[in-house]
């Protein structure tokens, strides 16, 4: 709930907020931070994590689908005070007037993917964008896509941006994230109203021409299948080295436990009756290993986020009801069954803000967009406010934390943001300081 301190947290969070920008959380809202990626080799090994085996963990990646679909309500004001301070924009990397004659429209180069490790220690992805910042590092999505809001209470493993995501196709190399940002009451209250996050990243890599290759990896013998998964849950958690297809596999012998070697058994007697189990070795379980794949890569640097792709601005405290822009990766079906998306390519809705509230959410000063956009994969949407659909830049003045139907026809149709204010500012301010610094 905007501006209140009583509330336990449920939706989501992070150990990360910024600078005091309105005196009613001067007491408790100061900038904090949080590392994804500490150093260059755990950050080259979370590459080589998404850029092994072909790209496998990428490509077979599925959508995050927490805290995607809910209640949500049109409502006729926003809550008195909401925007904190005056309203104002932080210039993207490409703030010129330009004219366009397409009738389509141009789709941002800065928007893209963010795969992580989930709860599930499964991979999974959501929506996120590059914006404008002094270091040119720095990338904007939900709060819930950067920190594990259902298990461990903490930032999702193995982080990274692709921008351009295209059917599996990297074109501007993949970005690790180094150190995330959020709000105070989104870690601490799970307040809706505040669930974003900016994440600064290292220089972008891809693959040199040697490609990526996996050794076999093969843990020591463990005697319960219990140790041998919770040694598995250690090394899928590893964040300085990069592990894949990890499973628990029984191991057995022809030698029962504690038996000395004996000499040869007599053969049997002609007239004995020999069954098909007689002619085969008996094996014993002697315990359980951890097999799987230790990736090794081979990486090169193609430099800063925003060299790349640019930057959007970021808007704050702007009236409620401007055009904007929603760009993102929705996957996942409609209510009624209809599988309108299927996330493999940028996708866009257009359409007129609006307040709304999703108590689930604990929102309370949210606005809201009218879009089909379903709610797997959308998480993290952009909301672009004067988008140019020349320069393809605009101001970033929303991320989707959720879908909604609020007609019961089962067919979604509204998406909602936090609304971007003074504190949003302030914690955009504190990432976008974060040095650059590349990892090969």
């Amino acid at each position: 709930m905007k501006r209140t301190l009583t509330f336990g947290g449920v939706a989501a969070g992070l150990l990360a907020t910024a600078l005091v920008a309105s005196p009613a959380h001067a007491d408790h809202f100061k900038p904090k931070a949080k590392p994804l990626a500490e150093t260059n080799f755990a950050a080259k090994q979370v590459a080589a994590f998404w850029l092994g085996e072909k790209m496998a963990n990428l490509v077979n990646a599925t959508p995050y689908g927490t805290e995607t679909k809910v209640a949500a309500k049109h409502v006729s004001t926003m809550p008195k005070g909401t925007a904190d301070t005056k309203p104002g924009v932080v210039s993207s990397s490409s703030d010129k007037k330009a004219t366009s004659t397409s009738k389509n429209v141009n789709l941002p180069r800065t928007t893209g993917k963010v795969f992580f490790i989930g709860s599930d220690n499964k991979p999974h992805w959501c929506t996120a964008t590059a914006l404008q910042s002094l270091h040119k590092n720095l990338v904007a999505t939900a709060g819930h896509c950067v920190y594990d809001t259902v298990k461990d209470k903490d930032l999702m493993d193995k982080w990274v941006f692709v921008p351009g995501y295209y059917n599996g196709k990297t074109p501007y190399g993949i970005y690790v994230g180094k150190i995330a940002y959020t709000h105070f009451d989104f870690t601490t209250y799970g307040d809706g109203d505040f669930d974003y996050a900016f994440v600064a990243v290292y220089n972008g890599v891809v693959p040199t021409d040697g490609g990526t290759s996996g050794g076999k990896y093969e843990s020591r013998l463990y005697r319960t299948k219990w140790d041998a998964y919770k040694a598995k849950d250690q090394l899928a958690k590893d964040k300085t080295t990069a592990y894949s297809s990890l499973k628990v596999v029984p191991v057995y012998t022809d030698q029962k436990p504690g038996v000395k070697s004996a000499s040869p058994s007599p053969s049997p007697s002609p007239s004995a009756s020999a069954s098909p189990s007689s002619t085969q070795s008996k094996k014993y379980l002697v315990g359980y290993k951890v097999v799987g794949l230790k990736l090794t890569i081979g990486l090169k640097d193609v430099g800063k986020l925003g060299d790349n792709v640019g930057g959007q601005g970021l808007a704050y405290n702007q009236k409620v009801g401007q055009p904007t822009f929603v760009f993102g990766y929705p996957s996942g079906s409609h209510p009624d069954g209809n599988y309108a998306f299927t996330g493999k390519t940028l996708k866009y809705s257009y359409g007129k803000t609006f307040p709304a509230t999703a108590p689930a959410l604990k929102g309370e000063a949210l606005q809201g967009i009218k879009s089909s956009f379903t709610g797997e994969g959308a998480s993290g949407s952009a909301w672009l406010y004067k988008y140019n659909n020349a320069t393809r830049f605009g101001y970033l003045n929303g991320v989707t934390i959720g879908v909604s139907d609020t007609d019961g026809n089962d067919r979604y149709d509204t998406s909602v943001s936090p609304y971007f204010d003074g504190e949003t500012l302030a914690v955009y301010k504190a990432a976008a300081a974060t040095p650059s610094s590349n990892i090969v």
